[in-house]
């Protein structure tokens, strides 16, 4: 058995070989876990950033002229 220096030792070198700098889980859906309100406030300017972003995009797609 581990013990939980062993075992902390064993996943920090398992991040560092793959190059994992951050859980991919936390940067895809919003957490449901208890967050400051600055942290908060830049989850939504990021998400309005992308939806502009998006919302741009499409704009740009249908203002193409169509080819046949």
């Amino acid at each position: 058995m581990m013990s939980e220096l062993e075992y902390a030792s064993a996943v920090a070198e398992f991040m560092r070989r793959k190059g994992v700098t951050r859980c991919p889980t936390a940067c895809v859906v919003p957490t449901y876990a208890s967050v400051g309100e600055a942290d908060r406030a830049a989850l939504r300017n990021h998400e309005a950033a992308r939806e502009a972003a998006r919302q741009e995009k499409l704009r740009s797609y249908q203002q193409m002229p169509t080819v046949l």
